[in-house]
């Protein structure tokens, strides 16, 4: 999905024209993927633009940088005005997409990332429905792909890092290109972990039943935790457990769940419908409640809105 440019690129503490906001073409993390990156949303309210759930977006990020033994030289709270910052100061008042990013710099090469000096950015653009309207409003088709998620002993699945994702993305490139809109991976032990980029739900006789991220070797994830939330105060159990790639088949009802994405029912996986292949009822509810949430619409949620 293209990037439409916003004015300014919050970076190292100050404001960057946008066409200004580059890097060293020698920058380690360019060259090993050693960095730490958060998927942010801000939505329009009735009371102005407010981020969703922001400052448990940075802490995250404060988290996959200690596994990752990168020390920010900011605080959560500096971080949190900078994002604040970079929506306010390019009047995003429609909402947009956040993306914070701790990187390791120009000035050192080789395996070892400690010398590194350690840079933070955040960008923030108007981006719409990840996985389109249509995914929304009547489902994806998925696939499983024949690329494993990562092993929690190969690399840390805890941490949001950013050479991590070419994993996802050779999962995502053969999705698309097989037909379908995303892709499920499985542990190496052949449970299901996650989506590409996002948690996955399964509704089995009016349970809701999900992963354990620690489990599955999937990310802790910010909007799949608003989901369980919102699924408690709606009435609904929801437990976690281990699933095969034969419980998405036989579910009455599939949805998976991240910033980007949302909350996106699922049509299909591996060509077999999920129930009759339509948004069964819990999932637009939940769906629904989700966006009321976000939209501030919901008082209850108030909770999770960073106003601008």
């Amino acid at each position: 999905m293209p990037i439409t440019p916003t004015r300014f690129i919050w970076m190292d503490g100050e404001l960057v024209d946008w066409d200004k906001a580059t890097v060293h073409v020698l920058s380690h993390s360019l060259h090993y993927g050693s960095g730490a990156f958060e998927g942010v949303r801000a939505y329009k309210t009735p009371h102005g633009v407010a981020v969703f759930r922001l400052r448990e977006h940075i802490e995250r990020l404060f988290r996959s940088a200690k596994i990752l033994m990168i020390d920010i030289p900011f605080t959560v709270d500096e971080i949190v005005e900078g994002s604040r910052a970079v929506v306010r100061e390019n009047e995003l008042n429609d909402g947009c997409y956040l993306r914070p990013l701790v990187y390791l710099g120009y000035g050192e090469m080789g395996l070892n990332p400690l010398p590194c000096p350690v840079n933070v950015s955040i960008a923030a653009w108007p981006w719409g429905t990840y996985l389109g309207d249509e995914g929304i409003n009547n489902g994806v088709r998925m696939k499983i792909s024949s690329w494993q998620r990562h092993s929690p002993n190969a690399v840390p699945t805890a941490a949001k890092s950013t050479g991590m994702y070419v994993n996802s993305s050779l999962a995502k490139i053969e999705a698309i290109k097989a037909g379908y809109d995303e892709a499920i991976m499985l542990a190496p032990d052949g449970r299901v972990s996650e989506c590409t980029g996002e948690n996955l739900f399964v509704v089995r006789n009016g349970v809701i039943v999900t992963p354990h991220p620690s489990a599955a070797g999937a990310l802790q994830g910010i909007t799949q935790d608003s989901v369980i939330e919102i699924a408690k105060d709606l009435g609904y159990d929801v437990v976690f457990e281990s699933l095969i790639r034969t419980d998405l088949y036989l579910a009455d009802e599939a949805f998976l769940s991240g910033t980007a994405a949302e909350v996106v029912p699922i049509s299909s996986v591996d060509d077999r419908s999920v129930g009759d292949g339509k948004p069964g009822p819990i999932t637009k509810r939940i769906q629904g409640a989700y966006f009321a949430a976000v939209r501030g619409e919901a008082p209850r949620y108030e909770k999770w809105l960073d106003r601008v």
